[in-house]
């Protein structure tokens, strides 16, 4: 029996390894692609608020995610991994935003229009702790690579082999690149924790 609520979903209908789900998906089992949305619509959702900081941007940039996956899920090779793939997706959608984003800035700056004031993001507002806060504060100042890839292997839990296939980079410069991520994260926390004079 199902739960309620919006995103509650029977485990039954959950339950499957990745690879079971795939095969499901290219045989267009429409129950194959309610599974994988109720597996990854959470982390998704988690990763790409995180990695933009807005709530209305990763929610258009999740729908932008299965919009993808509902036109290639039929069309994927039988060995692809689920979990990557999905994430990939996600964070090209970020890639691609951001660059028209920035071309847009640029545009905005050039008239004096730019808003120069930030506003807190709901995982700032929402913490329940100064910890809380000074971790997202510090997760929200790292730059972009260093904050995906923490996110991804940190939060969630992606091997560097698997980081790395979301990335396009090498697993050697993924574990670099989150041995920086984890420093500057440290060296933030560290600047937040000194006593103000």
């Amino acid at each position: 029996m199902s739960r309620s609520g919006p995103w509650r979903v029977d485990r039954a209908v959950t339950a499957g390894s990745d690879a079971d789900l795939l095969g499901r998906l290219r045989a267009a089992d429409p129950a194959a692609f309610d599974a994988v949305y109720a597996r990854y619509r959470a982390p998704l959702h988690s990763f790409l608020l995180r990695l933009t900081g807005r709530r209305w941007l990763a929610e258009d940039l999740l729908q932008e995610t299965w919009l993808r996956f509902a036109r290639h899920a039929v069309d994927l090779p039988a060995d692809t991994p689920l979990r990557p793939w999905l994430f990939t997706v996600a964070r090209n959608a970020f890639v691609s935003h951001r660059r028209w984003a920035l071309l847009d800035a640029d545009r905005l700056r050039e008239v004096g229009l730019l808003p120069g004031r930030r506003t807190e993001t709901p995982f700032e507002l929402a913490a329940a702790s100064q910890t809380e806060r000074a971790l997202e504060a510090g997760l929200a100042a790292l730059p972009v690579a260093q904050r995906e890839v923490l996110l991804l292997c940190a939060v969630e839990r992606m091997e560097p082999s698997e980081a790395a296939q979301v990335l396009g980079l090498r697993p050697e410069a993924v574990r670099q690149r989150l041995s920086r991520a984890r420093s500057m994260l440290a060296e933030h926390l560290g600047r937040s924790e000194r006593p103000r004079p």
